[in-house]
């Protein structure tokens, strides 16, 4: 199943609200359009800087190649490798230029299409609004936890067995 991202413009809490219908899902994976065309496809997305640093790679490498003399075959693949980079990278520039852009990354949907990732979504958003979610919040910006940190999960120490099971010797005992 397809990975979307969901992105919003920042803004303060209320205006969140009123600005649900400009939150933009970029699908995770490979796109197919980016691959083909992908100048165009950069453009059509309004991925500006993304396009000036595609167009001054292609003009590198095909000036690199010149200087070295290469055949037709080596130009094609070198060409054929970079369109591939454009069409399996190209979510990431989406999600980089919003980024840019001072958007924020709301949340992580899995779904079949878009219109299910919206579903999902929304749902899920309209319910921790009213406070019915029964899934904890997680704070993706959290440290991970550790050990020896009073009431985290994992400060427990992992009990000692009497016998350790696989091909390792007892403890302490004789080799």
């Amino acid at each position: 199943m397809p990975v979307y991202t969901v992105h919003a413009a920042v803004a303060d809490g209320a205006e969140t609200h009123r600005a649900a219908d400009r939150f933009v899902f970029v699908r995770d994976g490979f796109h197919f359009w980016a691959f083909l065309l992908g100048p165009l496809w950069l453009a059509w997305h309004r991925l500006w800087l993304a396009l000036l640093g595609y167009v001054a790679i292609m003009a590198g490498v095909e000036i690199a190649l010149s200087q070295l003399h290469t055949g037709a075959g080596t130009r094609f693949i070198a060409m054929f490798l970079i369109a591939l980079l454009m069409g399996f990278e190209a979510a990431s520039l989406q999600r980089w230029t919003r980024s840019r852009r001072k958007w924020r990354q709301l949340d992580i949907v899995v779904a079949d299409d878009t219109e299910s990732a919206e579903r999902r979504f929304f749902d899920r958003w309209a319910s921790a609004e009213r406070g019915l979610s029964n899934a904890p919040a997680v704070d993706r910006g959290a440290p991970p936890p550790t050990r020896g940190v009073p009431g985290q999960p994992f400060s427990k120490a992992p009990s000692q067995p009497g016998d350790i099971i696989g091909l390792f010797p007892q403890p302490g005992a004789p080799r």
